[in-house]
């Protein structure tokens, strides 16, 4: 048997043995009936033409009624630390330029509200796609003439929470045609391109087997309507990205960079695959 094989079974056996030990939900990838819920019942949402999902379920439906009433307090939801520095931020006037988000933009509420659903998005100047990170940071640099933040820096979380938040309830709402279409073509061969040594695609955990038990997580859809989101086992806010991070070394691949045209691209095939999705930001997540 060579390693190759002893790492596929080694894969499969964890997907299966994990349901089988701790027991799904559902008895298969087909019946999702057990997804915790509240009262009774889940929302779902239509899926885009074209998707390989039925319906739509935001990650808040798969987790525990404590989980999902911290998100439901904004006082309680601890990402809102982060949130209070983004509005703190907003105004803070910094660079050689001696301008603030709020010099351009004005009022966060009208200005921002819609633009956290649109990202990724095609960045004419540099003829790439850009998420809402990169953004931030390019209007730190060009307008304001300052640094940029660090990735997952308390700064770039806060901002980039921040802004999300005012399309919060609104509907994911990316594009994918024209100059953004080869990137999502490239997101999506990620996704289903198997990796590391147990030879797994995003689509093994997040499109074959959600619903179900892998040890003890309850595998969601992988939405990432969410982000950012405070994970309690991160015990902080954390970026998409860092989530993509995590789950490539769980599969024993080697990760990229935060930020990497890989991440951003795949980033964008998750926007639309959770299209019409509403925005969460700042979600909780286990």
């Amino acid at each position: 048997m060579t390693f190759k094989t002893i790492a596929i079974a080694l894969a499969v056996g964890s997907l299966a043995g994990g349901a089988a030990l701790v027991a799904s939900y559902g008895s298969s990838a087909a019946d999702k009936s057990g997804i915790p819920y509240r009262d009774g019942e889940y929302e779902t949402v239509e899926a885009p033409e074209g998707s390989p999902l039925s319906e739509l379920i935001s990650g808040y439906y798969f987790r525990t009624p404590e989980t999902r009433e911290l998100q439901d307090d904004d006082f309680m939801n601890p990402a809102f630390i982060w949130m209070e520095q983004g509005a703190e931020l907003w105004s803070t006037v910094e660079g050689e330029a001696g301008e603030s988000c709020a010099s351009c933009h004005e009022d966060v509420e009208a200005s921002m509200k819609g633009v956290g659903a649109s990202y990724p998005k095609y960045h004419e100047a540099s003829g790439k796609l850009i998420n809402l990170e990169q953004r931030i940071n390019l209007c730190r640099t060009e307008s304001m003439q300052a640094e940029p933040w660090k990735w997952e820096s308390d700064e770039l979380l806060g901002m980039t929470a921040y802004v999300r938040h005012q399309s919060k309830g609104m509907p994911v709402n990316v594009s994918i045609e024209g100059p953004a279409a080869p990137f999502f073509e490239k997101g999506k061969d990620f996704y289903y391109q198997r990796r590391g040594q147990l030879d797994m695609a995003c689509a093994t955990c997040h499109e074959v087997n959600y619903g179900m038990y892998i040890r003890a997580d309850l595998l969601s859809q992988g939405q990432s309507n969410g982000f950012p989101t405070y994970r309690l086992k991160w015990q902080k806010l954390g970026s998409l990205h860092r989530r993509f991070r995590g789950c490539n070394r769980q599969v024993r691949a080697v990760p990229y960079a935060n930020g990497s045209d890989e991440y951003v691209n795949l980033e964008l095939y998750l926007a639309w695959r959770g299209q019409g999705l509403p925005v969460e930001t700042p979600a909780v997540r286990q």
